[in-house]
């Protein structure tokens, strides 16, 4: 037998397709479970929302209305043992109380998604992760840029938080047929912007630290993580058992970091950090308390927080909207949290191999980032931390509102054309197999 001539391999062109790097494609995929688990947090999500957004209007309107005097009296009345250093306005358990369980809300979530969802992967965080960074750091400066060399210049951080809750309502109304993978990206983009506030309230609006009682809050919340690690499975499936013993714990936690000097709200956090994700056999335990202490914190907590935030009468010491305070605020959360986040997006798009899914548009990513432009709760909370005097606080509360509500406008006017868009294509794809 003759032997074969061995045959030259033939070159690749370095050009062509097979030998490109391989692009990854943005919000193209989701799986099914984690699909359904987010429509869940979504729809809780919802209804929290529309109540928040009812419980701010009736406090609005309570404080422009003949029964002003009675609520902002209410607001100011004090409650609580002065002997524990808890005796507070009815305002501030409201905002270091209540809100408490709205961070133990996101904690758990946090939790959750660093141990089992996007956050987890570097390849699925970099996007929201570095999305969130971007819409932080666009409407600090311009706050800062519109407040410089003032004394107001402290409140540069009221711009950057976004309300899951109400940014979500929000959406659901406005267009509730988009791609499920966005509304993932809006989700997962506040839960690392609430950490980043969380982060900045800890470092930069605490004026001292106390440190006795902080370390006597390392007692309950040591039994607290003892606990809830050893009977984690019980708790999750307990009716009462969260409610009687660890509830309990993280109030006595809670006004031991009061007393410490770092905001309260921490506290939450804290304790929700200590929750498993899931027990020793397998168990859902962090998004089983979650679900358990959710109406708590979208029902009652949240709602009466917004309440009294909302409740600002407008012929009173604001100075809103001629102010820099409030056209920092309203620069930041309407045109920084969209530029900020979609210039991180594309930046991601230009510099690395990511590009945008095939059905997903631009229009959409600056949709999400203006919805990200509510920021209600923590906005209002981050208000209150910023300012002592009470025309500035006012200044700032109105301003997030009225922002909060331009961002909605802004989001309503890139979303709705495309709803439109494919609630005609869904009819005409009816009307097509009818005819067939």
């Amino acid at each position: 037998m003759s032997s074969q001539t061995p045959t030259t391999p033939i070159p690749h062109d370095p050009d062509a397709r097979s030998q490109r790097p391989q692009r990854r494609r943005l919000f193209s995929y989701i799986s099914k479970r984690e699909l359904a688990r987010v429509n869940r947090l979504l729809q809780r999500e919802f209804f929290g929302g529309l109540i928040i957004m009812l419980a701010a209007l009736i406090g609005f309107i309570a404080a422009n209305s003949p029964i002003a005097e009675w609520f902002l009296e209410l607001r100011e009345l004090k409650l609580g043992p002065e002997a524990l250093g808890l005796r507070l306005s009815v305002g501030h358990w409201a905002s270091d109380g209540l809100l408490a369980i709205f961070f133990f809300m996101v904690g758990l979530e946090l939790k959750r998604e660093f141990v089992e969802g996007d956050l987890r992967s570097p390849r699925t965080a970099i996007v929201p992760v570095a999305a969130a960074v971007g819409g932080v750091i666009v409407p600090a400066g311009i706050y800062l840029a519109v407040n410089a060399g003032t004394s107001t210049s402290h409140g540069w951080a009221i711009p950057t938080a976004t309300d899951i809750a109400f940014a979500v309502a929000v959406l659901a109304l406005i267009a509730p047929g988009l791609n499920p993978s966005l509304r993932m990206f809006l989700l997962t983009l506040a839960v690392v912007d609430d950490f980043i506030a969380i982060a900045i309230i800890a470092v930069f609006y605490t004026d001292g630290v106390n440190f006795l009682p902080l370390l006597i809050a390392v007692v309950p919340a040591l039994a607290f993580a003892t606990l809830i690690r050893w009977r984690g499975e019980w708790f999750a499936r307990s009716k009462w058992g969260a409610w009687l013993i660890l509830l309990p714990l993280g109030i006595v936690t809670w006004a031991f970091f009061y007393n410490s000097g770092i905001h309260a709200t921490i506290a939450g956090v804290v304790l929700a950090f200590l929750v498993p994700v899931r027990g020793k056999t397998g168990g859902e335990v962090a998004e089983t308390l979650n679900s358990r202490f959710q109406p708590l914190s979208a029902f009652i907590a949240v709602p009466i927080f917004a309440l009294f935030a909302a409740g600002v009468p407008l012929g009173g010491a604001s100075r809103f909207p001629g102010d820099v305070v409030a056209i920092g605020i309203m620069l930041g959360l309407v045109v920084g949290k969209p530029l900020g986040i979609t210039l991180t997006t594309w930046l991601l798009t230009r510099f690395t191999r990511a590009t945008l899914g095939s059905s997903v548009r631009w229009s959409e990513i600056v949709g999400v980032g203006a919805l990200a432009g509510v920021g209600f709760t923590v906005a209002m909370l981050v208000s209150e931390l910023s300012f002592s005097d009470p025309s500035d606080v006012d200044t700032a509360r109105l301003s997030v509102m009225v922002a909060s509500l331009l961002a909605v406008a802004v989001a309503a006017a890139v979303f709705m054309p495309g709803a439109r868009r494919r609630k005609q294509a869904m009819a005409d794809a009816q009307h097509a197999r009818k005819t067939d």
